[in-house]
């Protein structure tokens, strides 16, 4: 017998729609002024380490589109109570990544790439079993690309190091950081 649900129908449609719009100007209309400002800064840092403007774009516009799917899988309530679990450990692991972040930058002499590298591998490993059943192979792989950018080893020297652009997009990435963390939103 052929099952027909036009409510999965209609949120297939949004994710596939969504995930062609994935813009700065749709980011904008899903994410809050201080997300953005971060999203910019991580686009110049990525940018900056890359030396490639197509390569920064594309890692922004995939994180974008698993966040806007992600929403909208949650918007129609598409997971389980596990997978509610699964997210509320990866929203932890993301906090926990975000002051461990923060701490390093304002401490001297803190930073360790293994420790951030370790805590970026964890929440990409959550957030694959979170999406698992809900999310193409193609989205997960975008999933892997994001976060192993941005726990690349050389790119976190750089970031944390003193010379160049990379300490005033620091700078930039946790004020915006520590805002969300304060806010509650992260």
């Amino acid at each position: 017998m052929e099952s027909f649900s036009s409510k999965d129908l209609a949120m297939k449609a949004q994710k596939k729609i969504l995930s062609r719009m994935a813009s700065k100007t749709m980011a904008q209309f899903f994410i809050d002024d201080t997300s953005a400002e971060i999203l910019d800064e991580l686009y110049r840092v990525s940018k900056e380490f890359t030396g490639n403007k197509a390569e920064s774009q594309k890692v922004l516009k995939n994180l974008v589109k698993v966040a806007v799917k992600i929403g909208v899988l949650y918007r129609h309530q598409k997971f389980g109570q596990r997978e509610l679990a699964l997210a509320e450990e990866f929203k932890r692991k993301l906090r926990q990544g975000a002051m461990t972040a923060v701490s390093f930058h304002e401490v001297a002499f803190t930073f360790e790439q293994s420790v951030l590298t370790e805590l970026l591998s964890e929440s990409r490993d959550l957030l694959l079993r979170l999406v698992e059943g809900h999310l193409t192979p193609k989205s997960h792989g975008r999933i892997g690309h994001v976060f192993n950018h941005f726990a690349n080893v050389d790119l976190l020297t750089k970031l944390y190091g003193a010379e160049g652009a990379y300490p005033a997009h620091l700078q930039k990435i946790c004020a915006g950081l520590n805002k969300l963390i304060e806010e509650g939103t992260l």
